[in-house]
């Protein structure tokens, strides 16, 4: 089963790994993303900057059926780089797994919800398709953060971007 979906434009870095990982117990993370998968140098760095006894793997998020994961015993910790990831992956089998907004990087046209949070009139559009379609949604860089639910990250968004 899929334990949480982080969208975070870093991936794997310090915040994933001495926090997160830690934080939800988990022994297997899946990181789906097409540029990540095409470098081996990538995927041998995100290989080596977590605990050994994390399995860890970096696949193409281009037609990886995610149906497995949901069905696999152990809970694994989903890594994706922005939100147009988390809408394929559910059209490509992701269920309702809670989603973490961790950190989305600045673009033109984009409004800042956090410090490290910035979102476009697209993204706010698919991040209210995905809690239509069931996925409770939070943003915190941290798990001892306090978290902003869906309401106040709309909220935020709505406000910059009008």
């Amino acid at each position: 089963m899929i334990a949480l979906v982080r969208v975070d434009s870093r991936l794997v870095h310090g915040q994933v790994v001495e926090a997160w990982l830690p934080y939800l117990r988990v022994e297997r993370m899946l990181v789906a993303d097409d540029e990540a998968a095409q470098s081996p140098l990538a995927a041998m760095a995100y290989r080596l900057a977590v605990p050994s006894s994390v399995q860890i793997e970096v696949l193409p998020l281009t037609g990886l059926d995610f149906t497995p994961f949901e069905r696999a015993a152990d809970p694994i910790f989903l890594i994706v780089r922005d939100l147009g990831a988390v809408r394929r992956a559910r059209e490509q089998g992701l269920g309702a797994a809670p989603l973490n907004l961790g950190n989305l990087h600045f673009s033109p046209g984009s409004a800042q919800v956090t410090p490290s949070i910035f979102m476009s009139h697209s993204d706010v559009d698919v991040l209210e398709d995905l809690a239509r379609h069931g996925m409770s949604v939070e943003a915190r860089a941290i798990p001892r953060e306090s978290p902003l639910g869906l309401s106040e990250i709309l909220d935020r968004a709505r406000a910059q971007t009008h």
